[in-house]
């Protein structure tokens, strides 16, 4: 072996000695030190980027949203050729209707003698009066009555334009769905004057037609007592009440409420609001 090469080889065992004399004692070091070494860090791997956690009030959200179907818009109500008079189903079961309000002194005083006795009951609301009280369709809403459209101004259909029938019940679905949250699904004609455009447009907005069995002609102010007999010589089972909370003094249909509404319960009717699947 030459000179030359016995002294290059020398080098590189000299120089891998001290390479490996400095890892030792770096990591003597480290074990010495304040705390365990620190792994080296991991080196990246191709790919998509990962997240970054979410903050707990997202893992709070997010289970509020993407389960299960949404939930679809009630289909369209056939075009029916004449109004629904009374419910159908077993039992005891009637309907209270009420038409022409909400008015701010009368409408709140039946809603209160509901609300004692736990009644639900259905509000044909015009829209002139309701756009004036949406805080008490808001409340009709909230305690669980129906909202129904009884045309804007009151008019006897049979005499309008077809253009005019739309208009009087399209501003009293957009006053209803602003107040409570979704637009009436349930449609009374004033007087109980019906045509066909009545029909389709209320059919096309949405709205089934729906009249009334029991007409307690409490507009006539007949007197509290006569209200009452009506309603009690009338009830039966599937039965539709007609009264008023607005369109002139209803007291009388107000403290007739208080009187029958208690007796039909203790007779055992169960008082409810429409549903299209029972009706």
């Amino acid at each position: 072996m030459k000179k030359d090469q016995l002294l290059t080889r020398r080098t590189l065992l000299t120089g891998v000695a001290a390479l490996g004399a400095a890892g030792a004692s770096g990591a003597l070091a480290a074990g010495l030190g304040n705390g365990p070494a620190k792994p080296p860090a991991p080196v990246p791997v191709p790919g998509p980027p990962q997240r970054s956690p979410l903050k707990p009030s997202a893992y709070r959200l997010q289970p509020l949203t993407g389960y299960g179907a949404p939930r679809a818009a009630p289909g369209r109500p056939p075009v029916r050729s004449e109004p629904i008079l009374r419910m159908t189903g077993r039992g005891r079961t009637m309907m209270l209707t009420f038409d022409d309000g909400p008015h701010p002194e009368y409408t709140p005083r039946i809603l209160d003698t509901l609300a004692k006795y736990e009644v639900r009951a259905t509000f044909f609301v015009c829209g002139e009066m309701a756009d004036y009280n949406r805080d008490l369709l808001t409340r009709m809403a909230d305690e669980g009555h129906v909202v129904g459209n009884h045309t804007w101004s009151h008019p006897l259909l049979t005499k309008l334009p077809r253009r005019r029938i739309r208009s009087e019940m399209e501003r009293t679905s957009e006053v209803v769905e602003q107040a409570c949250g979704e637009a009436p699904r349930w449609f009374r004609a004033p007087y109980g004057a019906w045509n066909r455009a009545a029909f389709q447009l209320g059919a096309e907005l949405g709205m089934e037609p729906l009249a009334w069995t029991v007409d307690t002609l409490d507009w006539t102010t007949p007197g509290t007592g006569t209200i009452v007999d009506r309603v009690e010589e009338g009830a039966a089972p599937g039965v539709v009440v007609l009264s008023h909370d607005a369109g002139g003094d209803r007291s009388q249909s107000v403290h007739a409420l208080r009187r029958y509404l208690p007796e039909l319960l203790d007779s055992g009717y169960h008082l409810t609001v429409p549903r299209r699947r029972l009706i």
